[in-house]
């Protein structure tokens, strides 16, 4: 037994943030940080972007295989079909304050569609698809119609004609998208799709493994998915742009974050040790969006930020940096770009979801106890104020 006020410490199994703990195995995505590569059960991230859809990653993620033609267009056609969202859920969002944040209003009302599904607590593979699918499917237009009502205008429905990403620019702002504006959402969808054990992956699995139920694994997620260290990046890296404002300025800005010791929004990786894959691709996209338009601006503006935290200290940028910035040309509000992320990413999810519970066990890791040991109770009334 351990002396009074002694903790009893497993100090030599701890690992602060869970770093270089290996949580789970997975035939999904490889996250190879030393050669700072990206693969897709196999398939490098940069084949996919130049020749796939993002319809065709859903269905590469949810079986484990890419599909025939025939397999994609009736995947495809079933996606759309399942775009549309329950009347009490449109109210939902109608009537949502319009100052809430994106991300808490996804989550709210992704969580409330369990209950207008009657095989909500369902846990079979086939429930679990598709509940999958139908989640893939309505995220983007919860998205659209909360932008829409945020600028009290008419929510658009959506048309099962269209691609996915074609649908979600349209109901967003009441217009077709050009093809290339179109492709360039696409290519976003793609490369967000799936990223191994990332932090709102392990939340919904460890949400899963309790045997909750899908939804209750995608609002988990959601939720982690919102925080500043996580998908909320790409917001905060279009807003050091905005807060820089010039390329002129942005040298001394740099050097400022430096000097107090701040986080530059957009570089560095806990995995990479090299550059993100999908920066360069991202860059490139920012790139083709921006010349010869008004948005030009801000490429030079995070170029010029680039070029400083490369002279102060050899980090790359990460996919928020220059994702940012395809969002934002997009037409996307800034507080909107996470819950983007979130339309992309609930593939991934609902892939690790399926694969946890084929092998599932209870997640439950263990804590370092560091408190007090052995203390006596004190009754109130003898206690010192």
């Amino acid at each position: 037994m351990s002396d009074i006020g002694t903790p009893i410490s497993k100090a030599q199994n701890f690992s602060k943030g869970l770093e270089g703990i290996v949580a789970a195995q997975t035939g999904l995505s490889l996250v190879d940080g030393e050669r700072s590569e990206l693969y897709y059960l196999g398939i490098p991230i940069q084949e996919l972007i130049a020749h796939s859809t993002f319809e065709e990653v859903v269905y590469l993620l949810f079986f484990r295989r890419l599909p025939t033609r025939r397999e994609l267009d009736s995947f495809s056609k079933e996606l759309a079909s399942l775009r549309t969202l329950p009347n009490e859920l449109l109210n939902f969002l109608a009537e949502s304050p319009r100052s809430a944040h994106p991300m808490a209003t996804l989550r709210t009302a992704v969580s409330a569609l369990a209950l207008f599904d009657p095989q909500a607590d369902a846990n079979s593979r086939e429930a679990n698809l598709q509940k999958a699918k139908r989640l893939v499917a309505v995220m983007p237009t919860i998205i659209a119609a909360f932008h829409r009502v945020r600028l009290q205008q008419k929510i658009i429905h959506p048309k099962k004609v269209l691609s996915h990403a074609e649908n979600f620019l349209l109901m967003l702002h009441g217009k077709q998208p050009s093809p290339k504006h179109a492709r360039s959402l696409d290519q976003y969808l793609i490369m967000l799709a799936d990223h191994g054990l990332n932090a709102s992956t392990f939340a919904a699995r460890v949400t899963i493994a309790t045997q909750s139920d899908i939804y209750s694994a995608v609002t988990s997620a959601i939720g982690t998915l919102k925080g500043d260290l996580h998908g909320l990046a790409n917001q905060r890296a279009m807003e050091m742009f905005m807060q820089v404002g010039s390329p002129e300025k942005a040298a001394d800005y740099v050097k400022e974050l430096f000097r107090e010791k701040k986080k530059v929004m957009g570089f560095g990786h806990r995995i990479y040790k090299k550059e993100d894959p999908r920066a360069p691709q991202f860059r490139e996209i920012a790139e083709s969006l921006c010349k010869g338009t008004e948005n030009e601006k801000w490429l030079k503006v995070s170029q010029a930020i680039e070029k400083a935290v490369r002279a102060e200290k050899p980090i790359p940028p990460n996919v928020d940096y220059y994702s940012s910035i395809v969002l934002y040309a997009l037409g996307i509000p800034v507080d909107f770009f996470t819950t983007i992320f979130a339309m992309s990413r609930v593939t991934g999810w609902a892939a690790h979801i399926f694969e946890q519970l084929e092998d599932n066990r209870l997640i439950r890791p263990e804590a370092d106890y560091t408190g007090p040991m052995h203390q006596p109770y004190i009754p109130i009334s003898q206690r010192k104020s």
